[in-house]
């Protein structure tokens, strides 16, 4: 079997068979076929597509790359969440104590943030002591212990889509459906995951900005989950403007805070309790959504969500003192209040200009190597639909820097606008 012959078929259209696919990232992997002609491949899989199949294959051979978790010793079912990346997403934060509240074991690996879509363990790392680096041993014996772990990907947990997406990034095939699929599926399966929820976002903070994409890729990724014998729900969800109000790090841990002591935005809220009651019906913990739903909401209102939250934070060598007093965060030096200039209703809050800002005042990455100020954002007051009078709160930046503050005021400029018609809310998932 040969690298070239492989490139060839794709090439011209032709489904590779599994031997094929194998044989190609095991190669990859291993150093013996080289980047340039996995170069050429994945621009043939980006011009001609996958079967389902095909994709599987694929979604396997890279999850079977490196190391595989194997959670059946500890939990009855594996059950995770992903989410397709947004701004101001820190649903992680809550539906996993949620449902682990509930009785659900949860063991879940994260990413960091790139580009105006936030991660998950840079805002964990906002809370004093907090480790994203268990091994797997420490990963399971958490597991075991309280039922809840959330830290970062092993370094050898499905590598060969980690050099993939690194090619793909610099050869212009980061939107091919095929390899976004198998790059997500890979990494759940190689973590131990029999059954996800999929929180796919569209709009314009989403990677898939329109409905069409996302529904397509949400389709592929459970059709692969089927092939693989994997339980695997998608939900479509709105991202034209931020989940909640804070864009930030330990802005959003506040806000998740708040969420899980039964307040906070109730879109926030809304969209965890729809997340955490598909994962409980996937894991078994009731017949329905309706009966998980009653499960999750249980949870935020007698205090055991929070209190799992607290014990995951005290696990993994967090100040649990930040859970209970949220005020001992990091504050920024320039707190600046932004008002509208006039009456109307509000017709868009552009979520990628509001992450693009944030990036500005040093909340993400622009490149891998930046470093990231835990306590710069942004909070947005204001949502599509609601009626503004001139001189009402828009939103307040959080900075470190005056030059960085007054920069980040001319991408929010173009992010909000405010029209004299009315217009209707967002809904907050689609299908």
């Amino acid at each position: 079997m040969r690298a070239t012959d492989i490139i060839i078929k794709k090439r011209d259209n032709q489904e590779l068979s599994k031997e094929e696919i194998e044989f190609f990232i095991s190669g990859f992997t291993s150093g013996e076929i080289p980047d340039y002609q996995v170069s050429a491949w994945a621009m043939a899989v980006m011009l001609n597509g996958m079967t389902i199949r095909e994709v599987t294959d694929l979604t396997m051979a890279m999850a079977q790359s490196g190391d595989t978790l194997d959670l059946s010793k500890l939990v009855r079912i594996s059950v995770d969440k992903h989410s397709t990346g947004g701004v101001g997403d820190k649903t992680s934060l809550v539906v996993l104590p949620v449902v682990a509240a509930c009785g659900l074991r949860v063991g879940k690996m994260s990413g960091r943030g790139l580009g105006f879509s936030g991660g998950t363990l840079d805002k964990l790392e906002s809370i004093p002591g907090y480790r994203t680096d268990l091994n797997p041993d420490e990963f399971e014996r958490q597991l075991s212990k309280i039922g809840l772990v959330l830290t970062g990907q092993s370094r050898n947990l499905a590598p060969a889509d980690g050099k993939l997406y690194s090619l793909r990034d610099v050869t212009g095939t980061v939107p091919s459906l095929a390899l976004i699929a198998s790059s997500i599926m890979s990494k759940k399966i190689a973590a131990g995951s029999q059954a996800i929820v999929l929180d796919v976002k569209t709009g314009l903070g989403a990677f898939m900005q329109t409905l069409e994409e996302a529904r397509a890729l949400a389709k592929m990724m459970v059709s692969i989950g089927d092939l693989a014998g994997r339980k695997v729900v998608a939900l479509l969800s709105d991202m034209n403007q931020p989940l909640g109000n804070a864009v930030g790090n330990s802005l959003e841990v506040c806000e998740a805070i708040n969420a899980l002591n039964g307040g906070g935005p109730a879109d926030l809220h809304e969209h965890c309790m729809v997340l955490s009651a598909n994962m409980l019906v996937l894991g078994g913990m009731s017949a329905g959504l309706d009966g998980a739903r009653i499960l999750a909401e249980n949870s935020i209102r007698n205090g055991t969500a929070l209190q799992k939250f607290k014990s995951l934070v005290t696990a993994q060598g967090g100040d649990e003192s930040f859970v209970d007093d949220p005020s001992k965060f990091q504050k920024a030096r320039y707190i600046e209040g932004i008002n509208a200039l006039r009456n109307g209703n509000i017709s868009q809050v552009h979520a990628r200009l509001i992450g693009e800002a944030s990036v500005l005042l040093g909340a993400g990455r622009a490149k891998k190597s930046d470093s990231v100020d835990h306590s710069v954002g942004i909070v947005i007051n204001r949502k599509v639909g609601d009626y503004i009078e001139e001189g009402d709160l828009l939103y307040t930046i959080f900075a470190n820097s005056k030059e960085k503050a007054e920069e980040s005021k001319r991408y929010l400029s173009d992010a909000i606008i405010i029209q004299d018609e009315k217009i209707d809310p967002l809904p907050l998932f689609y299908k």
